[in-house]
């Protein structure tokens, strides 16, 4: 079938609409619960009851990402949750699938349907008028299988490293924060790490409050932190360009910014993807960063040991981030940020050798792991939107793509 086979026909005739059931609640009044309470560009709160229960598309009726579409702007909603007035909520219809339909509103150009000059908007009207391919459903199947597929991998992915994180996390504070297996071995409990490395611990605490044998270090001791440049000094774009990451790419999670000539930035203030990055003004995030090569800018710092894995310096800024956060909010700028003195000023606690040689064994390949899986996800979601809109439009076969996903995997 040829994309003149694939006809376009508009999204109200084509999808179910339930926007009538919708119903905001003020944050004031919403009782916290199980279900995702869903506003224009995914969850922002979990509620105690729910509206819909099942398979839904829901599309953002308002707000930048309209026009910018630095995200998509369709989802899918399955099981139960509720949905606020910001996004419309479709299901498929005799002939369309569902899932279908989130694939289709994504790769539209839906430009001339958004009005509004301060808030952009997409009116019930304006959605239905949009124009959307509506092949048989087996072929919609066939895509939505397809695309399915990559995009289950890569929430699996997502969700292995939300528990991979988990893991390093409570081993983290386990050992180096509650100082659990110490406080063990003093009450005389069980032991519940292996032999040869419970024995690593120390039986008793120092005047300090600390593992016997154990050290503190302020946070700028453990780790370096290099600050971005100013980067709208440096020469414009040449054909060794790279991105600039800033604060807004953290967010994002790719380096999209503008570019620089490659060979004007010094290679420490290049990032590649593993680096950590934490951003010391603004909403002060931290990143293992696997958005692609780019060029650190100001307001951000990498941060690198040439003594210790990246684990340690990430979850004992980790650790301190609320305090970092608490102390910007502090301050009377709408850009608060700390100074290098609150990173001299945050302790940290080293274990003995062995300690930390056992650490580094079990918390390192739970972080390499996790880079993988990021950077895999990368190459699954550029397949995916590199085929998204040449199966949509017929331009490629099935077997095609399929052809051309074993050769990116």
């Amino acid at each position: 079938m040829t994309a003149a086979d694939f006809p376009l026909r508009p999204l109200g005739q084509i999808a179910e609409n339930h926007d009538a059931k919708r119903r905001p609640v003020k944050a004031s009044n919403r009782r916290p619960g199980p279900y995702p309470y869903y506003g224009a560009q995914g969850i922002v709160d979990h509620v105690e009851e729910y509206l819909f229960d099942g398979e839904f598309v829901l599309v953002a009726e308002d707000g930048e990402n309209l026009r910018s579409r630095k995200e998509d702007v369709a989802l899918l909603a399955n099981g139960k949750f509720w949905v606020n007035n910001h996004a419309h909520i479709l299901r498929g219809s005799s002939v369309t699938m569902t899932r279908f339909l989130l694939y289709a509103i994504n790769q539209a150009d839906i430009s001339g349907y958004v009005t509004g000059s301060t808030i952009p908007k997409l009116s019930q009207g304006s959605l239905n008028r949009i124009l959307l391919p509506c092949p048989p459903i087996g072929i919609q199947k066939s895509i939505v299988d397809l695309l399915g597929a990559l995009d289950d991998k890569i929430e699996l992915n997502r969700r292995m490293n939300e528990t991979l994180e988990a893991m390093a996390r409570a081993i983290f504070r386990d050992w180096f924060v509650d100082f659990g297996p110490t406080r063990a071995r003093m009450e005389g409990r069980a032991p519940y790490l292996a032999p040869d490395i419970w024995t690593l611990f120390p039986d008793r605490l120092d005047d300090d409050g600390k593992p016997k044998e154990w050290r503190s270090e302020p946070l700028d001791g453990i780790a370096d932190f290099l600050n971005g440049l100013a980067l709208q000094k440096f020469p414009p774009v040449g054909q060794d360009d790279l991105p600039v990451i800033k604060i807004a790419q953290l967010r994002t999670g790719s380096a999209d910014g503008g570019g620089l000539a490659a060979s004007s930035i010094p290679a420490r203030y290049v990032v590649e993807d593993g680096d950590v990055l934490f951003s010391w003004s603004g909403s002060l995030t931290q990143v293992v960063w696997t958005g692609g090569r780019g060029a650190l800018n100001q307001h951000l710092f990498k941060v690198t040991s040439d003594h210790y894995q990246k684990w340690l310096h990430y979850f004992w800024v980790d650790y301190h981030l609320p305090e970092f956060q608490a102390i910007a909010a502090s301050k009377a700028t709408t850009m608060g940020h700390i100074q290098r003195h609150h990173l001299s000023e945050a302790a940290t606690m080293i274990g003995s050798d062995g300690v930390m040689a056992a650490a580094d064994s079990l918390l390192a390949p739970l972080f390499d792991r996790m880079i993988a899986n990021a950077l895999e996800n990368r190459t699954l979601a550029a397949t995916r939107d590199l085929l998204l809109p040449k199966l949509m439009s017929g331009e490629i076969r099935i077997r095609d793509a399929e052809a051309m996903i074993a050769d990116a995997a």
